[in-house]
């Protein structure tokens, strides 16, 4: 069965099927359908979570050996399964064709693919999918839907945009969904659940700070601490709001950590980037930012960030800004 992604959230409040695929190349949508989908599968008792990445296709036996095992310590597993290429091969399409065609008790099966090609919506593995259970096939949003979506992402933090405003968004973001996701909380941070006008839009969105504080953190992960001073005593003069540095900040700490954990865990490095979001541009500086950190560096980083927030919020003795020079500081490890 094919639904939209938006239909998602009402169809897991339903039953939950024994099979979701979830495709397309709009990473921000298929990481939050997915998130949905395992939330759905923990509220309904499936405990153990086993991840599958299919990198070079010797993977497969993975999924066939899961189908098969008893889980010792729940009664319900989910099998995570990655699919980057969005092309099983061979052997992919018969170990899941195999699969829709004995579906194994308690097992719910969640895979997430790239953008499949239109012969691949007639191949059997994929007719066995659709049969077996729910397809959701996520595209670029643009007019109507974009601003829809927009709306309902600020509803859930329950803020309420004009319409003017939504449409100021929609045009400055240009279909990034990721970008319009980080401009909402950021702005969220700054006014809370106050009304949001266009001119809130052009004064926070459409300033250089909306850059400038991406190029900070792009300084940061390659250790170029001259470059991220710069930045930081630029951001201060112009009155860029702490608060919004300190966001960046901490949610670049906080990615790195749950980055370097997985892949000390034995994760792909190709899965792990594509989880979090890391493309070809940035997977450089998040490599060297991953080599030069310890987990201890990101903990403390994490820690300062709660310092300078007390300080900026006026709870804790001290400069805000002088702690925000710390945490950079810490990024490129210069002691």
């Amino acid at each position: 069965m094919r639904i939209k992604v938006e239909q998602l959230a009402a169809a897991l409040e339903r039953t939950l099927a024994p099979v979701y695929l979830i495709t397309g190349d709009e990473p921000l949508q298929i990481g939050e359908a997915a998130d949905d989908i395992r939330k759905a599968a923990r509220q309904a008792g499936y405990a153990s979570r086993e991840v599958i990445s299919i990198d070079t296709g010797n993977e497969w036996p993975q999924l066939t050996a899961e189908a098969e095992e008893l889980c010792i310590f729940a009664d319900k597993k989910l099998i995570d399964l990655r699919l980057p290429s969005a092309k099983p091969g061979v052997d992919g399409a018969k170990v899941l064709g195999a699969y829709c065609n004995r579906l194994p008790d308690g097992t719910l099966l969640l895979i997430t693919a790239g953008k499949l090609e239109s012969a691949a919506l007639k191949s059997q593995w994929f007719q066995a999918l659709d049969h077996a259970g729910v397809v959701v096939q996520v595209w670029p949003l643009q007019g109507a839907e974009l601003l829809q979506w927009l709306q309902r992402r600020a509803e859930r933090k329950n803020m309420h945009f004009s319409s003017d405003a939504i449409k100021a968004l929609a045009a400055r973001i240009e279909g990034n969904l990721l970008a319009a996701a980080q401009e909402i909380e950021k702005l969220y941070i700054l006014h809370g659940h106050a009304a949001i006008g266009k001119a809130m839009i052009e004064d926070h969105v459409a300033d250089s700070s909306r850059f400038d504080v991406y190029k900070l953190t792009d300084a940061l992960l390659s250790g170029k601490l001259n470059r991220a001073v710069k930045i930081l005593n630029g951001l201060k003069m112009e009155g860029v709001p702490a608060p919004v540095v300190l966001w960046a900040l901490a949610r670049e700490a906080r990615t790195l950590t749950a980055i370097k954990t997985e892949l000390q865990h034995g994760g792909s490095q190709d899965a792990v980037f594509k989880k979090y979001l890391i493309w070809d541009k940035r997977k450089q500086p998040v490599q060297e930012a991953l080599a030069r950190l310890k987990l201890e560096d990101l903990q403390e980083i994490v820690q300062l960030g709660a310092r300078a927030d007390q300080q900026i919020k006026g709870q804790s003795a001290g400069d805000g800004w002088e702690t925000l020079f710390e945490i950079c500081l810490l990024f490129v490890r210069v002691f």
